[in-house]
């Protein structure tokens, strides 16, 4: 059994939660913190003791209002977990990339994660906004 990650979202950096037995991970707001490398570091060394027990199934839902490029890194090297999951087999990974209607950008975001990683990237215009 593994245990949850959370982090409340601040102006600066986005709500957080990984609920490690179901498999369900959100990521929503602005990541704009001033050192990117240390804000995501706590989730990433939770991640790397979660690559080993895995829930059967891995749901992300990432609904990003802005990130800037540091996050944007940090954001790959997390993806690159998943991946990394996905393709041992470990776990079927599944993305959900949120975007709101003007959004080009995010949009865009979405598209090249859904390029660049090996598991599933679906692309929504987010109408909950």
């Amino acid at each position: 059994m593994m245990s949850n990650f959370y982090l409340k979202s601040t102006p600066k950096t986005p709500y957080i939660n990984f609920e490690g037995d179901t498999g369900d991970f959100r990521l929503a707001g602005r990541s704009i913190p001033e050192n990117s490398i240390e804000y995501y570091r706590p989730l990433m060394e939770w991640l790397e003791s979660y690559i080993d027990h895995p829930a059967k199934e891995i749901n992300i839902e990432a609904r990003f209002e802005y990130f800037n490029t540091s996050s944007s890194k940090c954001l790959v090297e997390m993806f690159r977990l998943f991946e990394r999951i996905h393709k041992d087999g470990k776990s079927s990974v599944y993305m959900k990339w949120y975007y709101e209607e003007d959004d080009e950008d995010m949009m865009d975001s979405g598209e090249d994660f859904s390029l660049i990683f090996g598991f599933p990237v679906e692309i929504i215009q987010d109408t909950e906004v």
